[in-house]
């Protein structure tokens, strides 16, 4: 925990600017355990709701304001945010908010504050985060996670239980603790970074796997559209949380992403 902000992390000291790797929604910091850059200094952290890190209590709050602190508290200057998914958005919405703070992006199937309604045409798909969806308002933790894990481990179009193991294992733990503190719901800002994209001046790295969601490989390409210099990387045979399926290959693309910048 850091002194003024009950969030649970991991900062580890080392050469350049901090790397700051944002979990997706259904995950917390452990997703990222193999995917550090050896050669960083790193900040993973539970977003209130998820893994070690409570839910707020009376008050409001964002998970925008939470990251500003806690960057003016262990950054030494601007840092690479690294963002899956909701930490994609995150990230986003950062970059736009208080673009002194970043010196640059890698999104893997980031979300967008703002952006339109997605459209989704694949049936498999619909009824997976429809069933996921109305098993978490009945509070069935374990059907939720069970959707879960087909929709955003598996892949949409791929068999169930495709991956399975300590990460399918992993997984279920960390998507089980956000459900069950219903972390996804809460904390949310308005930023609108949908609007402000073409603002961005700074080095952006997009990616998404290829085994993802279809509208999420359409939202990518709107991305790298709209974000100016924004450049292409390849999540070949994954899904929707390529740190814990190919940790490897994110790791390298995040050392990549920070070097040639």
């Amino acid at each position: 925990m850091t002194a003024d902000l009950p969030l649970a992390l991991d900062h580890r000291p080392g050469p350049g600017p901090l790397v700051v790797l944002l979990h997706s929604g259904v995950t917390d910091r452990r997703a990222w355990a193999g995917a550090l850059p050896a050669s960083a200094a790193t900040l993973t952290y539970d977003r209130r709701g998820f893994g070690q890190s409570a839910p707020a209590a009376d008050g409001e709050f964002t998970h925008l304001a939470d990251l500003r602190a806690l960057l003016a508290d262990v950054a030494t200057g601007p840092a690479w945010l690294v963002g899956n998914s909701m930490g994609g958005g995150l990230a986003l919405d950062v970059a736009v908010t208080a673009p002194e703070l970043v010196a640059g992006l890698v999104l893997l199937a980031p979300a967008v504050s703002g952006a339109p309604e997605p459209v989704e045409d694949d049936p498999r798909t619909l009824d997976l985060d429809e069933r996921a969806e109305a098993a978490a308002e009945a509070g069935d933790v374990e059907a939720a996670v069970e959707l879960d894990a087909q929709l955003w481990l598996d892949g949409p179009t791929s068999p169930v239980g495709r991956v399975g193991g300590e990460v399918r294992e992993l997984f279920r733990a960390m998507d089980g603790t956000a459900h069950r503190n219903r972390a996804a719901w809460a904390g949310h800002a308005d930023a609108d970074a949908w609007s402000r994209l073409g603002e961005l001046d700074l080095p952006v790295v997009l990616a998404t796997g290829d085994l993802d969601c279809g509208y999420l490989q359409h939202r990518t390409e709107e991305l790298l559209a709209q974000i100016p210099g924004a450049r292409r990387a390849d999540l070949p045979g994954v899904a929707h949380l390529p740190s814990l399926e190919r940790p490897d290959l994110v790791r390298t693309l995040v050392e990549e992403a920070v070097r040639t910048a």
